[in-house]
């Protein structure tokens, strides 16, 4: 069982979009990639691994995401979520990361990355070049 969850935090215009894409771009799906802003979910499928890309911006509350089956996707791959603080309440287990804009410089920005929950994994030598 796969469950790896990712939800992305950001005023807009933070590159909330752009980092999905980063990511996606790994796995070589750069040429498929859009916004879920109005379907709320876009599914991706590369090398036997699913990835989901939600947008639960349009989303009332946590009955909403409930409604659309959004807690079915987290045991069947990786879930990249924009806007994730409205599902954070029921979330054990994820990664939470925040994109800020640099008040100065228009295209700079800090990304602070929190690991939540129980991780066994070491993540003492974790590096971002």
């Amino acid at each position: 069982m796969l469950e790896i969850l990712l939800f992305y935090l950001g005023d807009l215009g933070s590159g909330k979009t752009k980092f999905t894409e980063g990511f996606l771009e790994f796995f070589g799906l750069e040429d498929e990639i859009s916004s879920p802003t109005f379907t709320i979910v876009n599914e991706y499928y590369k090398n036997n691994l699913y990835i989901y890309h939600f947008d639960v911006y349009r989303l009332e509350d946590l009955d909403e995401f409930y409604a659309i089956g959004g807690t079915e996707y987290f045991d069947n791959g990786i879930c990249l979520i924009e806007w994730g603080e409205l599902i954070e309440p029921i979330l054990s287990r994820y990664i939470k990361i925040t994109i800020n804009k640099d008040i100065d410089y228009e295209n700079k920005r800090y990304i602070d990355i929190d690991f939540k929950g129980d991780f066994n994994e070491d993540f003492s030598n974790f590096n971002i070049k």
